[in-house]
């Protein structure tokens, strides 16, 4: 299994069984696998999402907006609960070319990758049992 370290952007080999242990990057030592959603820049994003073997789910948010600032804490408590799921949030205003690149109309905009390409998108902001059935949702079909 590949992991992209949220913090440098080092590719890492994490064997399968290894994935519900505490695991660090080998390059910078931070931690792969957090329980949080990471922040990633427009950069970072591209290789993240194509090269974690594990489903990608990209908040794309802005400080301004009052329903990404209500959808927050749901997408964190989401993050605790699925950890076969990489969580990440993306500025939208610090990071206008992804917003450009995967094409984000209205903030919050979540979109579910797997394997570099979307299978999923939703916008607007949602209450966490409906965020966390839509994710399992797109996990069971096996598309995620």
């Amino acid at each position: 299994m590949h992991l992209v370290c949220p913090s440098c952007g080092s590719t890492n080999r994490v064997p399968d069984e290894s994935l519900r242990k505490e695991l660090s990057c080998g390059t910078c030592a931070a931690p792969l696998m957090a329980a949080e959603p990471a922040n990633l820049s427009d950069a970072a994003l591209p290789k993240f999402i194509a090269k974690t073997e594990l489903p990608v789910l990209v908040d794309f948010w802005a400080a301004w907006c009052g329903p990404c600032k209500a959808m927050a804490p749901v997408f964190a408590a989401a993050a605790r609960q699925l950890p076969e799921v990489r969580f990440v949030k993306v500025d939208s205003d610090a990071a206008p070319v992804a917003s450009a690149r995967y094409n984000i109309r209205s903030i919050p905009t979540l979109v579910l990758f797997k394997g570099g390409a979307e299978v999923a998108r939703l916008s607007g902001a949602v209450p966490a049992g409906q965020l966390m059935t839509w994710i399992q949702q797109h996990l069971r079909r096996g598309v995620a």
